[in-house]
Parts: structure tokens; sequence; C-alpha cells
């Protein structure tokens, strides 16, 4: 039922942000997963961020319709995450959220997809919570939604966007309003074939009034090495090489280069994730 319908509001728009934004880094990121004999999974991952490192231990537990999620951070924070699926009807999913120490980002939220809607809404377990709407109307060619914060200690909006998406398989058009209407966000995505894909964004922020345009390609090599590339008009240039050289278990070579000081801005960034 989901895959026939609009999704939810994160999605608007994501298959441009994918080609545009996703696997770029800067870092030095290793990742890996393994199974125990009960079925979970278990996920090391360590990034090294300046002179840093960030480190985290993930565990996922599955049983019929419920799915467990334990991450352990090195700064001492502990987030337990059960989700439901298939909660009483198709496409209803349920999903709380337990932070340790106890902190106000606990939550609580309910998705669900249907054939043309999909809405999602959460609220903070604490006295005075945050409540977050999002829906999506529409078709899986044609959808509108919003998204929406409201605080209730203050009474005050704190978010609200809206959107609308059109996607007729191989491409794909969006237009956000973000930031409580501060800024608007047009993208595209294009697959040219098998084996290319572009695709462009352009912000504009009506406070600064300044325009950010980004453009971007991905091209596969084989089927298990892609190449990807983006300019802006900032003048930063990036690129990445990905390669699958078992399944599931990923080599990405990033670079990241600001073409108006390239003596002095370059950044190259490695992620190697590991699964049996």
């Amino acid at each position: 039922m989901a895959a026939a319908g609009p999704g939810l509001y994160t999605e608007i728009g994501k298959k441009a942000r994918d080609l545009l934004y996703k696997d770029y880094h800067t870092d030095q990121k290793f990742t890996l997963t393994t199974y125990a004999s009960n079925g979970a999974a278990i996920t090391a991952a360590s990034t090294r961020k300046n002179e840093a490192i960030f480190s985290e231990i993930q565990s996922q537990l599955k049983h019929e319709n419920v799915t467990v999620d334990v991450k352990a951070t090195s700064e001492s924070n502990v987030t337990t995450t059960f989700t439901v699926h298939e909660l009483g009807t198709p496409g209803l999913k349920a999903i709380l959220c337990i932070p340790f120490p106890y902190q106000k980002s606990a939550k609580a939220e309910l998705q669900y997809l249907h054939h043309h809607a999909g809405v999602a809404a959460s609220v903070g377990l604490n006295a005075n919570p945050v409540v977050n709407l999002s829906g999506v109307f529409g078709t899986k060619t044609i959808a509108v939604g919003a998204d929406a914060s409201f605080d209730t200690s203050s009474g005050d909006l704190t978010k609200y966007n809206a959107g609308l998406s059109y996607n007729a398989g191989d491409f794909v058009a969006a237009a956000t309003l973000n930031n409580k209407g501060d800024s608007l966000a047009a993208s595209y995505y294009h697959l040219v074939n098998s084996t290319t894909a572009v695709g462009g964004e352009l912000t504009h922020s009506f406070s600064s009034n300044e325009n950010t345009l980004t453009f971007g390609t991905q091209h596969a090599l084989d089927p298990l090495t892609t190449v990807k590339a983006r300019f802006n008009n900032y003048g930063m240039a990036s690129a990445l090489i990905q390669h699958e050289w078992r399944p599931k278990s990923l080599v990405t070579i990033s670079t990241e280069v600001d073409t108006k000081a390239i003596e002095k801005s370059s950044k190259v960034g490695l992620s190697l994730v590991l699964k049996p």
C-alpha cells in the first residue's frame, strides 16, 4: 500500500537531496555490522572529525512486527527505540523513543501510509511537549504536504513548512517552503538512463535575498562502482567514488574543494562500511 502512495513529508524532494548530498563527507568514518546467534544486528561506528573521535554502538532485534533498537554513544547517552509495524491495520506504524539519561527528546510517534495519504504525528514525553504533525496527500505521481511543530510551553508554532512534488518515475520535481516561510527551495532529479542521473536544487532566502544553486550528477561505472560530483554557485566542488567490494560492504572516498582557494581548502573524507 505504501509503495503506491505519496509517502511521508520527508520524502518530498528526497531523490534530489540524495543525489546532491548523500555520502559526501570530509571526515573519516568506519562502520562494522555483525549478527548474533539470536538474529540481533550489532553495529559499531566511529567517526573522526578534525581531532575529535565520536563512537557509537547500536543493536537491533526484530521479532515478528516489533523492532527494538538500542544505541549508546561515546558521550554516555543511550537511546532505546521501539517500533511496531502494521499496528492493528496495514500501513500504521508506532514508534517510541526513550533516551537515558531521560531528556525532553523522548517522544512517541505514529505514522500511517495509505494509497492517497501519508501522515505522521509525534509528541514529546514531558510536561510541556512539542507536538509535530505532517501530512502528504495525493498520489505517487502528484502530492502536496505540510509539516508543522507546536510548542505547548510557549504556545508558538516553532516550525511550519509546505511542499509539492511531481514524480514521473525517471523525472522527479519538488518545491518546498521552509524556515517558517523564509526559504524557498526547488529541486529536480532526472534519471537519464540506467547508469546516469542528474539533479539540481535552487534555494532562495527571503530575509537575506541570497540564492544557492547546486548541480550534481551520478554515474555507475559498473554494477559495483558509482561516481558522483556536484558544484554550487559559490565555487564549492565535491566528488566521490563508492565501491561495493562485497554485498552491502562499501568503501567511499570523497573530496571537497573551494575552487576560489584550491590551495587552502581541499578536504578528503573516507568511509568504510562492513557487513557480513
